[in-house]
């Protein structure tokens, strides 16, 4: 299997993923989803629908039974440290205690500051932001040395919870072009968890909706949004809610 090279590092060309997954309990999953090579999938729904629940299960960060493959491999066969995905949750979830430069580097397979210095330029943030902690910086400032942090991984698979939540709108945009920019370096197979319509129409290839744990619909964002009659279109007037 080739390899391309991107933000510095090697990726691994991925050959799609494969989600059929069920989890009882308060946070229920039962959802079937496929995602090819370089494609991306927008997870849209009311909150309390079990999107990042979804993709914690992916990541093998809670139990759930089915089927996860990557690439040709069985990840229910993996613990969630052998599996190779970058995963963005939401804030960023850095590490307090280490700096920004520590925070990339704790995600490499063999440590490489300079690999991770690359990574967090790619990022647009400059040397000065590489020695501060997480407390030192501002919330698009994370969001972005959460992204290098999930690049330093080589993923096959990219996971993306909610990442251009609570930072204004010009950092907002500024983010969605470095996405849009991964995406074009990436072949890995990449879900995104968003309630900006818009933002899923522009990054996405299609959009899934999720009631209840349940994945009800699936198709390109504008066609989705555009149809009065489906239930992504429904739920934006209203007609679908769910309790949280």
């Amino acid at each position: 299997m080739g390899k391309g090279v991107g933000w510095g590092v090697g990726w691994g060309v991925a050959e799609g993923l494969a989600v059929r997954l069920t989890r009882a309990g308060p946070l229920a999953v039962a959802a079937d989803c496929d995602v090819a090579a370089g494609e991306t999938l927008a997870l849209v729904g009311p909150s309390g629908a079990g999107k990042s629940t979804l993709l914690k299960a992916i990541a093998g960060l809670v139990p759930a039974s089915g089927v996860v493959r990557v690439a040709g491999q069985d990840w229910q066969a993996l613990p969630a440290w052998r599996r190779r995905v970058g995963l963005v949750a939401q804030g960023g979830a850095l590490f307090p205690h280490l700096d920004a430069l520590a925070n990339v580097m704790i995600a490499q397979r063999a440590p490489d500051a300079a690999a991770a210095r690359a990574l967090l330029a790619a990022m647009r943030l400059d040397e000065g932001v590489a020695a501060r902690r997480p407390a030192q910086l501002s919330g698009g400032e994370q969001m972005r040395v959460a992204l290098a942090r999930a690049l330093a991984r080589a993923p096959d698979l990219l996971l993306l919870d909610e990442p251009f939540a609570a930072v204004d709108p010009p950092v907002r945009r500024a983010l969605v072009r470095l996405v849009a920019d991964v995406r074009r370096q990436s072949r890995a197979p990449m879900i995104i968890v968003t309630h900006d319509l818009a933002e899923a129409a522009g990054l996405a290839d299609r959009a899934a909706f999720m009631v209840a744990g349940r994945i009800v619909e699936q198709g390109p964002p504008a066609a989705l949004l555009a149809d009065p009659g489906s239930q992504l279109a429904r739920w934006l007037a209203g007609d679908i809610t769910e309790k949280t």
